[in-house]
């Protein structure tokens, strides 16, 4: 699952990528003339947006009390960012691993509001971290978290300072590559996995105590080890988490994708300053995700234990559908 506040293209993920907007806008009404072939639009009265939520949706919110639906887009979004909590969550997705790969995700639905308001606010956690076009406060702006701060910083190997109009941030090491019809295909590129340094890991401890974690549950979900990636010979991106390197969404390896389609010979030009950051922003924005798993691991299990219970159809109604 992904979130966007952009349109998406069919293959946003892999092949039939499925989108639902949070919110729909009212069709307006058509007038047809047979004899021009000419449709005229004619404007609705009502032009405010509705939840995108079936009846049997708003059955349940309207169960736990939650009424005023259409005209709060927090509201209207709650069941969608409950969706987006879960399935970021490991054990949700370790635990439904075969019924995921043939169908639908099954969310379950929490029994009461508090739950599902804390939940929700987890998915707008991850829905904020995904939406790649709007800036997060101590992720991409602002003062970065601790934990954060030391993550692909960009550094020349030699220590010096980079020279963009010297070719030095252009991405020549193989990372992609032109494939049958123009179809760009991912490279093995360069990288150097090693240990974090002690700057790095005592950055990553101050960081996890004020996420209450330790250091080891950061690095459990971050990767034992770590990773330089190169653009070229000169210069690299410094200290990606192998977990956060290797970190996939709709099946597709992310840093990995977006460099393969920036080697040079294909791109035909250097990597912009704005280009090299929003790496490095990329990262943190994963290795963000990837530190508020324990979260959604503990508002998945209780959820998971105080799931709502749909109402049991009475025997006239299953008599009605079955006419």
């Amino acid at each position: 699952m992904l979130f966007t506040r952009e349109l998406c293209d069919y293959h946003v993920m892999p092949p039939n990528a499925s989108i639902f907007p949070i919110c729909l806008r009212p069709s307006p009404a058509k007038h047809g003339n047979k004899d021009t072939q000419q449709t005229v639009l004619i404007k609705e009265v009502n032009t405010q947006p509705s939840a995108n939520l079936s009846l049997t949706a708003r059955a349940y919110l309207t169960a736990l009390g939650i009424t005023v639906i259409d005209t709060n887009v927090e509201i209207a979004s709650l069941i969608w960012m409950h969706a987006l909590a879960i399935s970021y969550s490991p054990a949700y997705l370790i635990e439904n691993a075969d019924g995921i790969r043939q169908d639908w995700l099954r969310v379950p639905l929490p029994d009461s509001r508090d739950l599902l308001f804390t939940s929700a606010e987890l998915g707008r956690k991850v829905a904020m971290l995904l939406d790649t076009e709007s800036a997060v406060l101590g992720v991409t702006s602002g003062k970065i978290r601790t934990e954060l701060k030391p993550i692909a910083i960009i550094y020349r190997s030699d220590g010096g300072k980079l020279n963009p109009d010297a070719g030095e941030l252009d991405v020549t090491v193989g990372w992609g590559y032109g494939g049958k019809e123009g179809i760009t295909m991912p490279g093995k590129g360069k990288i150097v996995v090693r240990h974090y340094t002690l700057d790095e890991r005592t950055a990553l401890k101050e960081g996890a105590e004020a996420l209450g974690l330790t250091v080891e549950e950061a690095i459990e979900h971050l990767g034992e080890t770590t990773c330089d990636i190169y653009l070229n010979s000169l210069a690299h991106w410094k200290n990606i988490p192998s977990k956060v390197w290797n970190y996939r969404i709709g099946g597709y390896q992310v840093i990995k994708k977006w460099l393969s389609y920036r080697e040079h010979g294909l791109l035909g030009r250097a990597l912009t300053v704005e280009e090299v950051r929003e790496v490095t922003n990329m990262a943190r924005r994963v290795a963000a995700i990837l530190l508020l798993e324990p979260a959604l691991d503990m508002n998945y299990q209780a959820i998971k234990q105080s799931t709502y219970l749909w109402p049991t159809p009475s025997q006239n109604e299953v008599a009605h559908e079955g006419s």
